[in-house]
Order: structure tokens, then C-alpha cells, then sequence
């Protein structure tokens, strides 16, 4: 026998967020990574499949439409790192992004991550509010490293 944890769904006002893989719209996210645009250089179609299935991932939902997605790629001990973050231009400027990213830290199965990683070019204030620290050698990753 096999016991899963759940990790329930959460809100944010209107906003809906959930790490159950089967409410994400695959389409929304194939066309953010893999349709080249001015957030992706255009991921090969052919490894979409394994970027679902061997990431934690994280959607966000306005009135059952996808409007935000994130992941996690991790050992659930020692590292982390988070990929493609991202919130449609729409709902930008309200709070979804951190409150995303709030949801994102309080999964269950991402407690007591040592090191955390993440790249970004323009995102550095958000991080920052969670403790990532830009890196002297390259400005666009950043770093949390846990006390405990």
C-alpha cells in the first residue's frame, strides 16, 4: 500500500491555485514553453511530456481559465530549483505572483529544502521577499539557503 499526501488546493481572492496535475491545461502550458515568445526560447515539443511528469507543478486559475504556472524541480532534501514562473500580463500587479509563490513554499513535500536556486531577469524583488539572495557571479540566479 502507497500513501500520497494531497495538497489541497488554495485561494487568493478570485485566484485559485492547485499542484493537482490533472486540473492543469496542458495546451496553456505547451504554448508558454515550447511556442517560442518573449518569456521562452522555445522547448522542443517532444520533451514537454517529461517537464510535467518529473516536476512539481503549480497552476493558477481565474474563473476556471489557467492563468499562471510554475514548477519545481527538486530531491526533496537537499535542493530545489524553481522554473517558469509565470503570470499572464492580465493579472500582474496584484498579488497573484506572490501569493503563488506563498502556495508554492508551503507544499507539504518541499518542507526543509536546504538550497533553494531560481533565474530571473526581472523578478528580483519578488524573490528577495522570500529570502533569495542574487549571486555575485551571475545576477540573474538567485539563492536561499535554509538555517535548519
Amino acid at each position: 500500500m502507497t500513501y500520497k499526501q494531497s495538497y489541497p488546493d488554495g485561494t487568493f481572492g478570485a485566484y485559485t491555485f492547485t499542484a493537482n496535475k490533472k486540473k492543469l491545461d496542458l495546451q496553456y502550458i505547451y504554448n508558454l514553453l515550447c511556442t517560442p515568445s518573449k518569456y521562452s526560447s522555445g522547448l522542443p515539443a517532444e520533451r514537454f511530456p517529461f517537464i510535467i511528469k518529473n516536476s512539481v507543478c503549480f497552476g493558477v486559475f481565474y474563473q476556471g481559465k489557467q492563468v499562471g504556472f510554475s514548477r519545481v524541480i527538486t530531491d526533496y532534501s537537499e535542493f530545489a530549483s524553481i522554473w517558469d514562473v509565470f503570470i499572464d500580463d492580465e493579472h500582474r500587479a496584484q498579488g497573484v505572483g506572490k501569493a503563488m509563490m506563498s502556495y508554492l513554499f508551503a507544499h507539504p513535500n518541499l518542507q526543509g529544502i536546504f538550497r533553494w536556486f531560481l533565474m530571473t531577469e526581472d523578478a528580483h524583488g519578488l524573490y528577495q521577499k522570500y529570502g533569495f539572495k542574487t549571486e555575485a557571479y551571475n545576477p540573474y540566479v538567485m539563492m536561499k539557503v535554509s538555517s535548519g
